[in-house]
């Protein structure tokens, strides 16, 4: 019984995990759409599409630019001033556009 309440409760902590508020992310994302368009795909072959991207995958991606593990000149600064919240949120967003 307690196999299962632990793997009961493992389950819904990683489904929350990055249960960002997609409102919030759309509103954040207009920096975003000068490179990416409303849409989150890229008109540039060497950008990946944000739109549909899994969630997790984006905010790894993200949190990556932001804390110097991941450079690129043009991605580091529109990051940087992201929160962990903001992150989340931009990544809900990107990953329910299709």
């Amino acid at each position: 019984m307690k196999r299962i309440f632990l793997a009961i409760a493992v389950i819904m902590f990683s489904l929350s995990a990055f249960a960002g508020d997609i409102a919030a992310g759309k509103s954040k994302a207009a920096t975003c759409m000068a490179c990416y368009g409303g849409a989150g795909i890229s008109p540039n072959d060497i950008w990946p599409n944000l739109a549909g991207q899994k969630e997790g995958y984006l905010v790894k991606q993200i949190k990556a630019f932001r804390d110097g593990d991941r450079v690129d000149p043009m991605m580091v600064p529109m990051v940087k001033p992201l929160s962990d919240t903001d992150v989340e949120n931009l990544a809900a967003y990107f990953s329910g556009l299709n």
